[in-house]
């Protein structure tokens, strides 16, 4: 009999009883045409016995149908998941037709009838049960409502070691399944499960390329996750940076790409008073998403402006490359005169063009000494051909610097004369 086979033919197995054995053995050759009940309570009793090879074999056999039975059971059902209860299905929009309501209710019943049953597995043999559901293609959909339902029962009384290995094994398994059927609020409500619990890297990696793949429908507050205990840092700005470039290494269109672009402005806002910042931090999540999906500068300079209000000790150095970022082009004429009277930027305006004039002094100088160069090793036509071509580029640099002086100071007219005539200061800047 089913209800038995498992421990007899661990005793027959155990003491040598070959009759017994055969017949255990002949009984379990029609596992696939038992009840679902019968399979189910045979891999309980394989928790209960001795770990064997033999076990093992036994258990894969009984999963293997336990599985098959499931999928048939869903096939067979007029409300399956592939079709009437399918994510774009009708089934799944609510509406004020009390027939429909009734309808997706009594769907996602039978859809989900054996969540509990599985439950009462241990957490390898449920390691084994989603690995055959995904390998059998079962819909996506519904394993990903399991995974989340498993992590919320069998919490409630788990270890910190179960824990772990619970999360793991959804990781794992969320890892492999559509994309569309995982959503991002859950991933987020993982992570922060899995960040107390010191999972695996590898699992923690997949993690954060999970929701750096969907980065474009988080919101701020899902990214804004407290840093590690050991961390000085207000947020854990690491990881952000980590989800981005999974974002960015993924397939994406524009719309998504200045989603996430609007998305890492509001958090580069939100971190920025954080006096334990590094500059070099900062800068890398000002300069993580590409420019061209930026269309303004505004949040980036108010940003920018905070940052420098509460990191008085940042060097010169330091707010150059900052500042540096901004495109003038993107931003409002009164940002442009807010910045003509921001103390924290006239100096550095002064050091950049400072800077800007030596890259050009040293340009210069390079191409003389190339020139001085070529004017020894010879008289050849060729040679003063190349010189005069040298000296005529020189030229035209100086023209091109001076060109390009001329209209700084132009620009620097037109913003002092822009602050006279305005007494407003940009909302929520610190002047």
């Amino acid at each position: 009999m089913p209800s038995n086979v498992v421990f007899l033919h661990c005793a027959a197995k155990f003491m040598e009883v070959t009759k017994v054995l055969e017949q255990t053995e002949k009984c379990m050759e029609e596992i696939r045409y038992w009840a679902w009940p019968e399979v189910l309570l045979c891999l309980k009793q394989c928790q209960e016995v001795e770990t064997s090879p033999e076990v093992d074999s036994l258990a894969a056999k009984l999963m293997d149908a336990l599985v098959e039975k499931l999928c048939l059971t869903i096939e067979m059902s007029p409300s399956s998941a592939g079709s009437a209860c399918s994510p774009d299905s009708s089934l799944f929009r609510f509406s004020c037709d009390s027939k429909s309501t009734e309808s997706f209710k009594n769907c996602s019943v039978r859809l989900t009838w054996w969540f509990d049953e599985v439950l009462v597995l241990s957490s390898g043999l449920v390691e084994m049960f989603l690995k055959l559901m995904v390998l059998r293609k079962f819909d996506n959909l519904i394993i990903s409502r399991f995974l989340f339902y498993y992590q919320k029962v069998k919490f409630c009384s788990a270890s910190s070691h179960e824990k772990r290995k619970i999360l793991e094994t959804i990781i794992d398994t969320l890892c492999v399944l559509d994309r569309s059927c995982v959503p991002c609020k859950s991933l987020f409500a993982v992570l922060r499960l899995a960040l107390g619990l010191n999972i695996n890297k590898s699992c923690m990696n997949k993690l954060e390329v999970m929701i750096g793949h969907q980065l474009d429908q988080a919101t701020l507050d899902n990214l804004l996750v407290p840093s590690p205990s050991k961390s000085s840092h207000l947020y854990y700005v690491n990881l952000v940076l980590r989800f981005t470039k999974a974002f960015l290494d993924g397939a994406r269109s524009g719309l998504q790409l200045k989603k996430v672009s609007s998305l890492i402005d509001q958090y580069i806002a939100e971190v920025a008073p954080d006096p334990c910042l590094k500059p070099s931090k900062f800068l890398s999540l000002i300069t993580l998403v590409p420019d061209s999906a930026r269309e303004s500068h505004e949040d980036i300079y108010r940003a920018i402006d905070m940052y420098l209000e509460a990191h008085t000790g940042t060097t010169d150095g330091e707010k150059l490359n900052l500042i540096r970022t901004l495109s003038y082009e993107k931003l409002s004429g009164e940002s442009r005169a807010h910045i003509s009277r921001n103390q924290k930027f006239q100096a550095i305006e002064t050091l950049d063009e400072q800077q800007q004039q030596q890259q050009q002094q040293q340009q210069q100088k390079q191409l003389i000494l190339r020139m001085e160069k070529v004017e020894t090793s010879g008289e050849n036509e060729k040679l003063k051909e190349h010189i005069e071509g040298i000296q005529w580029r020189v030229m035209e640099l100086e023209r091109a610097c001076l060109k390009m002086q001329n209209q700084m100071e132009v620009i620097k007219k037109r913003s002092k004369s822009s602050s006279k005539g305005s007494n407003r200061s940009l909302p929520k800047l610190c002047s």
